[in-house]
């Protein structure tokens, strides 16, 4: 199958000389969807010695690891992902140690793990458990010990999971290929093999990859292993591969519905009236027939379809989709809702609520003078939406007046998720490639146009330009000719310039938001907002240029009016004696 990721997996452990066995080890390998949104965990860990609890901490971890991954969001990154539930097992393996054994060392295990998603191996690691790669006869450990030796014969670890209420861990990421093979152990083995005996041992098994595993236990016991001892040996059969036919095949599963008409019914969606159209989609009101047949009051939906001008481009078709399953991930009462349906669908559409107000644009053309509360106050709500986008590692990308709606009560609604990166499924590979460029070019932030990628801060800079606008009715760098863009050179115009009631701490607020460096932007949208709410000195140090590169305007008004007087001076000197 040309989407199918798939290993092969041996696996083995043994309690050794020991009486408990306190090593532990897992793996899953998804059967759904989540094989591609999630991929393939695989688990190694190892109690500590010395620990009260070092049994249970290995098995928590790896059943807490294995369950709690597959339950993060699809639209997280898997580092995030990883590091969120390794927060969690190291906070509860403290505690519990605390608790139960009145000690650091209560409930404490070493803990390697491997996330393999589509194209890229992800390596999370804490203690002395190891993980090896053989390909091409090369044989690599990629992890590092975390041990402290006090003498020849005496060590204890650094690090591990449940040891600290702060948790430091390795990451690291490489590409992988068909053919690689990963090998896991605890130091029960790789204390009492070598590198080139384990190479050897593996080599030989590859037909058999369980027995391969059970030949290293024995040869490890036969080198008179002390300690518990497991192993795991993951070779990658097939990666996900990228075929335009079938991606196009699964993306044209449902046809693009026809031009709607008042009065048309599609799957139980009663068309009222076109509210919006343009060559790219049609935006109808329409009212949900099933939603509440018992009391006879339909609800009031919004459905977008797709442009048959488009019907044969995968990547409009793809951003279409993409939109919808956005909006299914968010809940805030600033982003519009899409409506979950599970009934079954005759075309291609979205549906999302119906919004009766206005856009923020209109908004703005009929409130030309906004007071700074009111500016305030805007950007505060749109802050909050945008902030449960970022949460869930999704940047807008298409922020401006014409995607922010604002409701009867006054309640302000981001719009619009088509353009939305979702940092998990950038992580997948696709024969899709997207464009950088994806929203409006006078919202857009500068790295775009240089084909760099966005991220939260350009978003920021969306936001500051809308704030900006608010305040001046104008664009902080004018308008921006979208095929010029890539050559603009961005000189930021105060905003006094163009309203002198603007404070000069507001102004720099609106400088920083709209910085064309984004490393000298906002890190963060909690901080524009402060700084829109008072002062920050930081921003208000003395501009030492001179006034007429600092304010054009300004400067020739001085002239001006120097002239003026100097004119007159000059008319009292010649008529005004006698």
């Amino acid at each position: 199958m040309p989407y199918t990721l798939s290993i092969s997996l041996g696996q083995s452990s043994d309690a050794g000389v020991k009486p408990d066995n306190e090593d532990c080890f897992g793996a899953f390998i998804p059967e759904d969807a989540s094989l591609e949104s999630k991929g393939i965990a695989i688990a190694i860990a190892d109690g500590m010695s010395g620990s009260d609890g070092g049994k249970e901490a290995s098995q928590m971890s790896v059943r807490m690891f294995l369950d709690d991954y597959y339950s993060t969001s699809q639209s997280w990154t898997v580092k995030k992902a990883v590091t969120k539930v390794m927060s969690a097992m190291n906070s509860w393996l403290f505690s519990q140690g605390q608790k139960k054994f009145d000690s650091a060392k209560g409930m404490v295990t070493t803990f390697s793990a491997m996330v393999i998603k589509s194209h890229t191996l992800h390596i999370f690691h804490i203690g002395d458990s190891r993980i090896y790669r053989l390909r091409g006869g090369d044989f690599e450990q990629l992890t590092q010990d975390h041990r402290i030796w006090i003498s020849k014969d005496k060590e204890y670890l650094s690090r591990a999971l449940g040891i600290d209420i702060n948790l430091n861990i390795d990451y690291k990421t490489s590409p992988i290929e068909e053919g690689d093979i990963y090998f896991l152990s605890t130091d029960g083995i790789h204390d009492f093999i070598g590198s080139s005996e384990l190479q050897e041992l593996i080599e030989a098994g590859q037909g058999d990859l369980q027995k391969a595993s059970q030949a290293i236990l024995d040869a490890a016991l036969a080198n008179k292993s002390n300690d518990n001892l497991t192993c795991q040996v993951v070779r990658i059969e097939k990666l996900p591969k990228a075929n335009k036919e079938e991606f196009f095949e699964k993306l044209t599963r449902l046809p693009f519905p026809p031009d709607l008409k008042g009065g048309n019914i599609i799957d139980g969606y009663k068309i009222v009236r076109e509210l919006v159209s343009s060559s790219r989609s049609q935006v109808y009101l329409a009212e949900d027939t099933w939603a509440d047949a018992e009391s006879g009051k339909p609800q009031q939906v919004v459905i977008k379809t797709p442009s048959v001008n488009f019907e044969d481009d995968p990547g409009y078709i793809d951003h279409f989709l993409h939109e919808e399953w956005v909006g299914k991930r968010l809940n805030s009462e600033h982003l519009i809702k899409t409506c979950a349906s599970d009934r079954k669908r005759t075309f291609l559409y979205t549906v999302v609520e119906y919004i009766h107000g206005q856009t923020l644009a209109q908004w703005m053309q009929d409130n030309p003078n906004p007071t700074l509360i009111q500016v305030r106050g805007t950007v505060a709500q749109i802050t909050k939406g945008l902030r449960v986008m970022h949460r869930m590692e999704m940047i807008h990308q298409d922020l401006k007046p014409d995607n922010i709606i604002l409701d009867k009560n006054n309640t302000l609604k981001i719009l619009d998720f088509g353009s939305t990166k979702i940092a998990g499924l950038a992580e997948i590979e696709s024969v899709e490639e997207h464009s950088q460029i994806v929203g409006t070019a006078n919202y857009s932030a500068p790295e775009y146009f240089k084909g760099e990628p966005g991220s939260s801060r350009s978003d920021i800079f969306s936001l500051g330009v809308i704030t900006y606008q608010m305040l001046t009715g104008k664009l902080p760098y004018g308008e921006i000719d979208p095929l010029k863009a890539h050559k603009k050179k961005f000189n930021y115009t105060p905003a006094r310039q163009w309203n002198t009631s603007v404070p000069d701490w507001i102004d720099g607020a609106l400088k920083k938001a709209t910085h064309p460096n984004p490393e000298k932007r906002y890190a963060l949208l909690s901080e524009f907002v402060s700084d829109l709410s008072k002062p920050n000195q930081r921003l208000l140090e003395v501009d030492k240029r001179p006034l007429l590169q600092r304010n054009p305007l300004r400067f020739w008004q001085a002239v001006a009016t120097v002239e003026l007087l100097l004119i007159g001076l000059l008319l009292y000197r010649l008529f005004g004696v006698g």
